[in-house]
């Protein structure tokens, strides 16, 4: 049993309440908190993931960077859940060409109004900035207006229970929206009936993350936070489909764009790390002067953009 980790994502965000599900020589994988940003240089910004990292790992922090850690994507503030985390140059090069090829699988849960009449569908709406007065902020599908140079985006889901509950950038906030289901607390895309339907937070967790990288797998399964003994106001009352058996066919389905020769695949055998629970490190592998070079112009270029 992991208490310790089932508590902090339900108690206010402190600097003192981190969960770690993953941790190898190079990469940590965490389970960010609900209403907590991955840093911030402003001054009242009195809690960020970034705090919450040099105070449990000061010795990880690095001085090079402009927050002390390399977060290899990012998470809205009111998302909860897997985070990944970078320890040096090599490794956070080794992750963004992950992403950059489109071979991570993420998979969130989320608790959305209304009742979705398929047990499983595609949703395909092109995704696209919001120029509209007031709304520069957000996102919107292709097609409405002020959405400007939307890209294509593709979110499945797959519902797992019904139930009653009292009280690319943002796309799965967008795509469950556009089909008339927002997401459970999201001001942004969903605003309430009224302030009684309005729970404590949005509910939208990062549940599972896989990073097939060069060197090793991080992979990574959180808890779920929207369960009764957790939050007494949801009330489940009709099963579509396991949430167990949603990670096993996770686990087991192939890498998506597989590099030729990648030496260490994720394998469905090996289990998958949990809180408490690190894998071995894996052997360190020098970094060259090419992966250093790579990774030096992908620090001072890149700009972090949320990406659910």
């Amino acid at each position: 049993m992991h208490l310790p980790c089932i508590a902090a994502t339900m108690e206010p965000g402190s600097v003192e309440n981190l969960c770690v599900v993953y941790r190898s020589r190079d990469f940590l994988v965490v389970n960010k908190h609900w209403d907590v940003r991955i840093d911030s240089k402003a001054w009242w910004e009195t809690l960020t993931l970034q705090k919450q990292l040099r105070h449990r790992f000061p010795e990880l922090a690095d001085p090079d960077t402009c927050y002390g850690f390399r977060f290899c994507h990012q998470l809205d503030f009111s998302t909860s859940g897997a985070l990944c985390v970078a320890l040096n140059k090599a490794a956070a090069g080794s992750a963004y060409r992950c992403f950059k090829d489109r071979r991570v699988t993420k998979a969130y849960l989320a608790l959305v109004r209304g009742h979705v009449q398929e047990s499983r569908m595609t949703i395909s709406y092109a995704i696209g900035k919001n120029s509209t007065e007031g709304r520069t902020h957000t996102m919107c599908i292709e097609g409405t207006q002020g959405c400007e140079n939307p890209k294509p985006s593709l979110t499945e889901l797959v519902v797992l229970e019904h139930g009653l509950y009292a009280g690319r950038t943002h796309q799965l906030r967008v795509h469950c929206s556009a089909l008339g289901h927002p997401i459970v607390g999201d001001q942004t895309y969903g605003q309430a009936s009224s302030q009684e339907d309005q729970p404590f937070r949005m509910m939208l967790h990062a549940f599972y993350l896989r990073i097939p990288t060069c060197t090793e797998c991080v992979e990574a399964c959180t808890l779920d936070p929207f369960v009764p003994t957790l939050d007494a106001c949801w009330s489940p009352h009709t099963l579509v489909q396991p949430l167990d058996k949603l990670v096993q066919v996770l686990r087991a389905a192939p890498d998506p764009n597989p590099t030729e020769g990648d030496p260490r695949p994720c394998s469905p055998s090996t289990p998958l790390p949990g809180p408490g629970r690190p894998p071995p490190p894996p052997a360190k592998l020098p970094e060259t002067e090419a992966q250093r070079a790579s990774c030096l112009k992908w620090l001072s270029e890149w700009t972090l953009e949320p990406d659910n």
